[in-house]
Formats: structure tokens, C-alpha cells, sequence
């Protein structure tokens, strides 16, 4: 074939093919509008019923509605009727308590006039006893030869008489009942912690004594031209006082820790033989790193002397400072540990918490380790110690309350106090100087002279009694109870004192009469 023919038979090819999607075309247009033809008619259908379906639905909810106002009428109707038979029925009831209240009333002011008419008749009867009261005051008067006020001020004398003898037996009576009991109890306890605690006697040291191989030894401390006391003196802040002791050197100082490196290192000088600055420096070191470790060791005995545990070590460092502290003679950490073991077995007397006890007993006097460097009593210093070092709010408040600078709110603060007392109050425990002791006694004799009717007093018992002799014709036995009572208070707010004062007054009468 040529391509002409080739061409021919493309382009039927072309035309068949256009011609067959024509008619295709044509044909799916037809069958598309039946459809939708159909499609249209099923939703005019849809349509019809839904509409149909609605008004229905309308006319039942129509139907419901009537129904349900219908039903709501009739309930409406009836609860009003109701309602009103009960407001009839209340104002039957108002009705009748109006008419009662008027029968009241009129009751009312038939007993009104009736009062007002016996008020009346009683003021005449009260004129009448006036009258009557004033004659016989008057005939009172002429007869006793007392004027009214004279009277009442008579009547008012006896009876405070009377009254005051009556209170002063009455005192007498409970303070002795409960003295013997209380003083029995407080003995039980008392005496069973002291007898389960024993203590050393001990007496004050404000020097220490070094002995010394020869007096030769002295010149050689000294040094030329007073170089070695003056380097020993200034690294300690100890005075070395050099005088005609054979033998030995004194160390004076109020710092018992100073005194205490000076001791060592004047014995390890001694011993050493070799005395210069330098060796003396070097020997101060040592001394003061011993008493370190003496005084960590000394807090660590205490505690478990005392099983208190879990202490800051900064507070044991401080227990520990206490072993070369002195309270008028008394040793300061000796007299903590003796105040802890009396405040822990009291506290187990009583079924306290006793190792609350014994903490506050053995921190209570922490404050005199620093009292000498740190402004401040030895009580505030101790609370603001154990306040820093986070104790417990009751171990803080027992040291507050100790010395009674606050008024102690717990019974540990209570036992502490109790057992400190105890401790500083034994026999050989502390030692005032002279002039303390005697002022203290000069001073408890002039709070006795002060009050009316005491004729002579006397301090004895070292203190701890004061014996008043009254004058009879101005005490009687009621008023000698309690000028006792007064007596004893103006002690306790006067005095401060160890223990307890015994306050004994003595009023007799004596007769003398001469046979001739």
C-alpha cells in the first residue's frame, strides 16, 4: 500500500472513532436525565411524607399540651383550695387569740390596779416602820451612848476581829496539812536522788602553784633583764607572781584555761631545761593543743557520764570549757554533770521524760564558758548558745528559767531549777567570801527589823534560819501567822540565797514577881 491509502484508512479510523463517542455520549446524556428524572420524583416523595409526618407529629404534640395544661389546671385548683382552707383555718386560729389576749389584758389591768394599790398601802406601812426605827434608833442611841456611825464602826471592829482570827486559824490549818504533805512527797523525791547521786566536796581555785626543782629555777624564768616572765605573761595572759616561796611560782589569772596553759607549759619548761623566747613559744603551742584535747575529752566524758547524746561537738567543746570554771569554789562542769543526774532521776520520780530532763540539767550553766568573753548574764548567754546550736524549745526555756529570770512553764524547767538548787545547796558545795556571807545575814536581819512589832532578830544556821522574838503587848498569835507569811515573801523578793531560809518568830508574855 502507498501512503495515500495508509491516510484514507486514518482518517476513517478518526471519523469511526468520533462518530462511536458521539453516539456514546448521547446515550449516557439519555440514561443521566432518566435518573435524575427519577431522583427528583423520589425526592418530591421524600418531601411529601416528611410534610405528611410533621403535621402529624404537630397535632399529637397539640393534643399533649391540652392535655398537660389541662392536668396542671386541675392541680392548681385544687392546691388553692387547699390553700385557702388553710387560711381560713389560721385566722380562726389569729381570731381566737386576739379574743384571749384581750381577756389577758383585761386580767392584766385588774392585777395592775390591784398592785398599785398594795404598793400604796406598803409605801404607808414603810413610812410607819420608819417612823417606828427612827424612835428606837433614838432610844438606841440614849440607852448605848453610841451615835450610828459610832455603832457600825464598834460592830465593824469585832467582826474584823473575829474574821481575822477566824483566817488566821484557817491559814494555820491548810498551810500545815499541806506542808506535811508536800514536804513529805518532796523529801521522798529529794532524798532518793540525792542518795542514788554522789558528789565530791570541792573548793574554790583562782591560783595555780608550780613547783620548781630548786630556787636557782627562778632566775632562769625570769631571764635576762625580764625577757622570759615578760614572753611567758604575754603569750598566756597569765600573771607569774615570783616571791619568797621557796620553790615555787604562782599563776594568777581569772581565766582558768589561761592558767592551765601556763601550768603546763612552765612544768614542760622546767623539764626541758632549755627557757628563751623561743622555746617558750614553742612549749605554749603544745600546752594549748593538750588542753584543746583535754577539753574535747572532757565534754565527751560528760556526756557519757550523763548518756545524753547527739550534742553539736561545738556545744561538747563548750561542756568541755566548763572543767576550768569555777562558781564559788564549785566546779562548773562537775556541777552540771551532778544537777543532770539529780534532774533525770527526779524526772523518773515523777514519770517525767528523763533524758529531756538530764539534757536541759547538763546545758543549763553552758552560758559560764563563754561568760567571760560574750556581754551578758550566763543564763541569756546559754540561751542564745543553745538557741544557735537548734535545741529544744524546752531545753532553752529551763535554761531561761534556772535563776528564775522567767517564771518556769514546764516541769523539766521546774526540775532543773529544783535540782540545781539542790546541787549548789549541799553541804562543802560552794564557799562565799567573808563579806558576801556577812552582808547576806546584816541584810536578812534588816528586811526582819522593818515590820511592825518585832522587838529583835538573829541570822543563824549559817544563814538559813532567822529567829524574830516579837513584842506580845503588839502581836497576838492570829497576826503572828501572818506577819510569818509577809515576813517569809519579803525574803524571797529581797534575798537571793542558797537553799531555803527558815523563818521562826517566838511571842511570849512573861510575869516577874518578888516575895517580900
Amino acid at each position: 500500500m502507498n501512503w495515500i491509502t495508509w491516510v484514507i484508512v486514518a482518517v476513517v479510523a478518526v471519523i469511526s472513532s468520533a462518530g462511536a463517542f458521539f453516539l456514546g455520549v448521547a446515550y449516557r446524556k439519555r440514561i443521566a436525565e432518566k435518573e435524575i428524572k427519577s431522583a427528583e420524583e423520589e425526592a418530591k416523595k421524600i418531601i411529601n411524607d416528611a410534610i405528611k409526618a410533621s403535621e402529624n407529629k404537630k397535632r399529637e404534640i397539640l393534643i399533649e399540651a391540652k392535655e398537660e395544661i389541662h392536668k396542671n389546671r386541675v392541680e392548681f385548683d385544687k392546691e388553692i383550695k387547699e390553700r385557702r382552707i388553710e387560711i381560713q383555718k389560721q385566722e380562726r386560729r389569729i381570731q381566737q387569740r386576739e379574743e384571749n389576749l384581750e381577756k389577758k389584758y383585761e386580767t392584766i389591768e385588774k392585777k395592775e390596779e390591784l398592785l398599785n394599790k398594795k404598793i400604796k398601802d406598803n409605801e404607808a406601812i414603810n413610812e410607819e416602820i420608819n417612823l417606828i426605827k427612827r424612835g428606837q434608833l433614838e432610844m438606841l442611841e440614849k440607852i448605848s451612848g453610841y451615835t450610828i456611825e459610832e455603832a457600825k464602826q464598834h460592830l465593824i471592829t469585832n467582826l474584823e476581829s473575829e474574821v481575822r482570827h477566824e483566817y488566821a486559824i484557817r491559814i494555820k490549818d491548810i498551810e500545815a496539812q499541806f506542808k506535811d504533805e508536800s514536804d513529805q512527797k518532796a523529801r521522798e523525791l529529794i532524798s532518793l536522788a540525792i542518795q542514788k547521786c554522789a558528789a565530791d566536796h570541792v573548793a574554790e581555785a583562782t591560783v595555780s602553784v608550780v613547783p620548781l626543782p630548786n630556787d636557782e629555777m627562778k632566775g632562769r624564768i625570769i631571764g635576762r633583764e625580764g625577757r622570759n616572765i615578760r614572753t611567758l605573761e604575754t603569750l598566756t595572759g597569765v600573771d607569774l607572781i615570783i616571791d619568797d616561796t621557796p620553790e615555787a611560782i604562782t599563776l594568777s589569772s581569772f581565766d582558768p584555761i589561761r592558767r592551765e596553759v601556763a601550768r603546763i607549759s612552765l612544768e614542760k619548761l622546767i623539764v626541758d631545761g632549755r627557757i628563751h623566747p623561743a622555746r617558750i613559744e614553742e612549749m605554749v603551742e603544745k600546752a594549748l593543743r593538750e588542753v584543746d584535747v583535754t577539753i574535747k575529752q572532757e565534754g565527751d566524758r560528760a556526756t557519757f557520764e550523763t548518756g545524753v547524746h547527739g550534742l553539736n561537738p561545738e556545744i561538747v567543746k563548750l561542756l568541755g570549757k566548763l572543767r576550768f570554771r569555777t562558781s564559788y569554789g564549785q566546779n562548773v562542769l562537775k556541777h552540771s554533770i551532778e544537777v543532770a543526774h539529780i534532774a533525770g532521776l527526779l524526772a523518773a520520780e515523777l514519770g517525767v521524760d528523763v533524758m529531756l530532763a538530764k539534757r536541759a540539767g547538763l546545758l543549763h550553766d553552758i552560758g559560764k564558758a563563754v561568760d567571760h568573753e560574750v556581754e551578758g548574764s550566763h543564763v541569756s548567754i546559754g540561751v542564745d548558745l543553745a538557741k544557735k546550736y537548734k535545741e529544744n524549745a524546752d531545753i532553752i526555756h529551763a535554761i531561761h528559767a534556772h535563776h528564775g529570770d522567767i517564771e518556769p512553764k514546764t516541769i523539766v524547767a521546774c526540775l532543773v531549777q529544783a535540782a540545781d538548787a539542790i546541787s549548789a545547796a549541799r553541804p562543802g558545795a560552794r564557799r562565799e567570801n567573808l563579806e558576801n556571807y556577812i552582808k547576806r545575814l546584816e541584810k536578812l536581819e534588816e528586811i526582819a527589823n522593818i515590820f511592825p512589832g518585832v522587838e529583835r532578830s538573829y541570822a543563824i544556821q549559817a544563814g538559813r534560819e532567822i529567829r524574830i522574838i516579837v513584842k506580845p503587848e503588839e502581836v497576838n498569835d492570829d497576826e503572828l501567822v501572818l506577819l510569818s507569811r509577809d515576813l517569809a515573801r519579803k525574803v524571797e523578793e529581797e534575798l537571793d540565797y542558797p537553799g531555803q531560809i527558815k523563818v521562826h518568830l517566838i511571842r511570849e508574855t512573861r510575869a516577874i514577881e518578888y516575895a517580900k
